[in-house]
């Protein structure tokens, strides 16, 4: 057994943060990501809500402090057996690891748009994803989107708050995003007109209702609270968007240029195999289930097993960041018997 070594199955935010604080305590993590890159869907992301921080300079101060982790690309765990005092892990390329303590960070997945089969993702050629256009926003071609886009429209909520869709949870970052990528279509397209249609907007965290209030005030955002019934396409190639104002009670038809589904979040697919390897719960939305949901929510209910970032649950950046640094700190007390 090898008493300094930590798995991290994970190279998001969660596990790269994770793995500096641990490092800075005396351990050696090693961390295994499935992927040919770290940083998970941070790496394909272009700016961060609310202060439009290049995702790149997080993820650059995540990485900068990595020296002496050992690091897998494009690895998995093949399987991983309970030891008296710890774990015994066979990786997916040979390689074999003894621990006491193995942290989760396989982050999540976005929903899967083209199952609303009424927004047309897939079907017509100006449905996008915010994953999309973010990609776009950071350097990436996409024929979908019109040079000179006059009307924008953005659907909150695609794929959460959605019992048909199987998933009842609020992604907690979908109206920041939308917010966030509203402002930046009307940087780049100053005479565009641009809507954001809603079901509620959820704005819980520091500065985000400044946020929202500054796409209204300085940048004309329009925000129409209802959710859109149906999405066709006119002759013209145009997208022809049918909602409902609940406020107002009228009906709204919208011709638009282009339209960006909010994909919400849902749990990585490799967590529950992940799950029963080390005989841990799944929650009744698909996320691990933690020991507790206020106290320790870092912790399984396994020994030496550990939790951080949206493998438990839809998250924010600052929210992941905090949990990587207790889950360290966590395993940091477990390994020297202060738990």
């Amino acid at each position: 057994m090898d008493n300094k070594k930590i798995l991290i199955i994970g190279g998001g935010p969660a596990g790269l943060e994770a793995a500096r604080q641990l490092l800075r305590l005396g351990w050696e993590p090693v961390i295994v990501e499935k992927t040919e890159q770290i940083g998970g869907h941070l790496s394909r992301w272009y700016k961060l809500f609310p202060d439009m921080m290049p995702a790149s300079e997080l993820l650059e101060q995540l990485t900068a402090g990595l020296e002496g982790a050992k690091v897998y690309l494009k690895t998995r765990v093949a399987y991983m057996n309970r030891l008296k005092d710890g774990y015994s892990i066979m990786l997916s390329n040979g390689t074999g690891i003894q621990c006491r303590a193995v942290l989760i960070a396989s982050g999540f997945s976005l929903f899967d748009a083209s199952k609303k089969e009424e927004y047309g993702y897939g079907v017509y050629d100006r449905v996008i994803t915010n994953a999309d256009l973010e990609a776009w926003f950071a350097g990436a071609s996409d024929s979908r989107i019109p040079e000179h886009p006059r009307r924008i429209a953005f659907v909150h909520c695609v794929g959460s708050r959605d019992l048909k869709a199987g998933n009842s949870q609020c992604s907690k970052v979908c109206c920041m995003t939308a917010i966030k990528q509203a402002i930046e279509m009307k940087e780049r397209f100053p005479d565009s007109g641009i809507w954001c249609f809603y079901m509620d907007l959820r704005l819980f965290g520091k500065k985000y209702e400044d946020f929202y209030i500054n796409a209204q005030k300085d940048y004309g955002v329009h925000f129409v609270r209802g959710r859109v019934s149906e999405v066709s396409e006119a002759i013209d190639g145009s997208l022809v968007v049918k909602a409902e104002d609940t406020l107002a009670g009228t009906p709204v038809k919208l011709n638009a240029d282009l339209l960006v589904l909010m994909a919400g979040m849902l749990c990585n697919a490799d967590t529950a195999t992940l799950a029963r390897m080390v005989r841990s719960e799944v929650d009744s939305d698909g996320f691990l289930r933690s020991r507790d949901n206020i106290y320790r929510i870092n912790e399984s209910r396994r020994p030496g097993v550990f939790y951080a970032g949206a493998c438990t649950g839809t998250k924010t950046i600052p929210e992941t960041m905090a949990e990587a640094r207790a889950a360290a700190l966590d395993i940091h007390n477990y390994l020297c018997g202060n738990d």
